[in-house]
């Protein structure tokens, strides 16, 4: 029941919203019905699945490139303190910068905008990756650490076998929200980008959309864009559950 919940809840405000728009007539260009939405969805699929792939690509391959930027900057930083003094302050002030305010400056400086796009969306995905994964790495049980010390251990193996195991949840974690963080990028930076075509995503069919006054296929391309973040982050949790299953099963059965 509690799994059906939400289910329940969802459909109920899509019945209420359903009702609501044609009881009080309100017109589809102020506030198109749920129905006329998946219509619309249903008779623009074509183009507006392959703005979706478009999207998935820039998201997928930032949250990529932020995983191992990400865990490779906070391994260094777990073995170089000074390195990690002198450095993340840099990335501190990369995730307090609004991407509205950097993503003009990288259009300008990257010619490929499908890069551009890429860059912005990782910007906004590597900091909780590299502030989680560090953290994990920190909070190693001291007396573990003291033990690999006593039987010196390289600063290799000290990574390998203690901090990394450590840090996996807190890695996942970063991971489930660096994950929404990349769809929100990807399209944030696409319409400050303004960009337009056949190769490009569901942010340039909003915008195309809204200059042409289509509200419903406005509605329609928020959909597919709300449903896309909601899997990623419920795929993320389950990976994340799976894992963390398995690593706690092996460890305890080690």
């Amino acid at each position: 029941m509690n799994r059906l919940l939400p289910v329940l809840t969802f459909m109920a405000v899509f019945v209420g919203w359903e009702a609501l728009v044609r009881m009080a007539g309100i017109p589809p260009y102020t506030l198109p019905a749920p129905s006329l939405v998946v219509l619309t969805l249903w008779q623009n699929l074509d183009s507006l699945l392959a703005s979706w792939h478009f999207t998935l690509r820039i998201t997928f391959g930032a949250l990529a490139l932020a995983s191992a930027g990400g865990v490779l900057l906070a391994s260094v930083f777990a073995l170089a303190p000074r390195l990690e003094r002198a450095f993340f302050p840099l990335a501190v002030v990369l995730q307090v910068t609004p991407l509205v305010a950097i993503a003009p400056l990288i259009l300008i400086y990257v010619e490929s905008t499908t890069a551009a796009l890429l860059l912005c969306a990782w910007v906004v995905a590597f900091f909780p990756i590299l502030s989680n994964t560090l953290t994990g790495l920190r909070a190693v049980d001291p007396n573990l650490r003291d033990l690999f010390t006593l039987y010196g251990a390289s600063a290799w193996q000290r990574l390998r076998w203690l901090l990394v195991p450590g840090a996996l949840p807190f890695f996942l974690a970063g991971v489930r929200i660096s994950g929404g963080l990349c769809l929100i990028g990807a399209v944030t930076a696409e319409m400050v980008a303004g960009v337009a075509g056949r190769e490009t995503g569901l942010a340039s069919r909003i915008l195309e959309a809204s200059f042409r006054s289509e509200t419903p296929k406005m509605f329609a391309a928020l959909s597919l864009l709300v449903l896309t973040g909601v899997l990623i982050y419920t795929g993320f949790e389950m990976l994340s559950r799976m894992t963390l299953r398995r690593w706690g099963s092996a460890h305890g059965g080690s």
